[in-house]
């Protein structure tokens, strides 16, 4: 009953392997250029149900400019109302975009609005980092059910916005491609760039850095950048990976990753004993909290055998510091 319950409340989880398994190229890397963009912009709501910006002078000033706009002129004084919120549009432009396809959108309020429920975004241009517009957002919001914990100054408006330019341009012409790495690794990144030269029968990939693989077309794929890509990125790939251990203090979850190994050591902490690479040739005997592995033994075999113990997660954590600062675990040892 005891060790269940140790188990309830320490979860410890090894992530082993004593191989890497190949992965396809599309998963471990991705196309320079090929990313979405953020879209930004600043917006009224309106038609709320005296829920809005109680006193905001940027609010009714903006609502003054659209009215004025729309050949109404009127003072911030004369549209000051509760049924109306600032607030700013987030979205995000996929790669390959194309004018006339539409986009999901989030609305925030930035005033002291209670809520945007019922409201109405009134048409508002979205802009990119380079300041051009990109989309035109407008449309009835969706806020979350407030019995569900929904803040109702976040609203959704699916489909809200409106592209207004295409994206991308020609790639299928493109005669040169640059792939870039998840986790960057000079030993993955020369693996690719072999991958591909024997998918295409030639010396068509060249790894730049750890992070940086360039891909050239084949005469054969003149002018098919897509037929191109379509093929390499299907290939599998065994990506290496530096040896790591992460630990979390607060939850004492310990994740080990492939190829972590520790060296022989001698642990003593408190009334427990541990040793790695004694004499029991292998054979581990557990009494007066006193355990023996053979020198074979990685931090799996000792986080496991140190759980059956009842250790408490900071103890374990602890050890783990400890046999890192002797040198004896010979892998890169992360504090979350």
């Amino acid at each position: 009953m005891r060790a269940f319950l140790f188990v309830q409340v320490v979860i410890v989880l090894i992530a082993f392997a004593l191989t890497a398994k190949a992965a396809r190229l599309k998963d471990i890397c991705n196309i320079r250029g090929v990313r979405s963009n953020q879209l930004v912009g600043y917006g009224v709501i309106v038609g709320l149900n005296g829920t809005g910006d109680s006193k905001s002078e940027f609010t009714n000033n903006s609502m003054s400019r659209m009215l004025d706009r729309l050949g109404l002129k009127l003072t911030q004084k004369d549209v000051a109302s509760k049924n109306v919120a600032a607030v700013i549009i987030t979205a995000e432009l996929p790669p390959f975009a194309r004018a006339g396809n539409r986009l999901d959108v989030t609305v925030s309020s930035i005033g002291d609005a209670t809520s945007l429920k019922g409201g109405v975004l009134v048409q508002t241009p979205l802009r990119a980092a380079d300041q051009q517009t990109y989309a035109v957002a407008q449309g009835s919001v969706l806020v979350g059910s407030s019995a569900a914990g929904a803040h109702e100054t976040v609203a959704r408006l699916p489909d809200g916005a409106m592209i207004e330019r295409d994206m991308g341009g020609d790639f299928a012409a493109r005669n040169m491609f640059r792939l870039t790495l998840n986790n960057p690794d000079f030993t993955t990144a020369a693996r690719i760039a072999k991958k591909i030269d024997l998918e295409l029968g030639g010396k068509y990939a060249t790894a730049l850095d750890a992070d940086t693989v360039d891909v050239i077309s084949p005469p054969s794929y003149e002018g098919k950048g897509v037929d191109l890509l379509a093929t390499i990125e299907s290939l599998d790939v065994n990506p290496d990976m530096q040896a790591k251990v992460v630990v979390n203090e607060k939850t004492g979850t310990v994740v080990i990753g492939a190829g972590v190994k520790i060296s022989k050591v001698a642990i003593s902490h408190g009334d427990l004993a541990l040793k790695v690479g004694g004499e029991s040739s292998g054979k581990k005997t557990e009494g007066d909290k006193i355990i023996v592995l053979d020198e074979s033994a990685n931090v799996g075999d000792i986080v496991k055998a140190l759980n059956k113990l009842g250790v408490a997660p900071k103890d374990l954590i602890t050890i783990l510091q400890s046999i890192k600062a002797a040198g004896a675990l010979q892998a890169e040892l992360e504090i979350l």
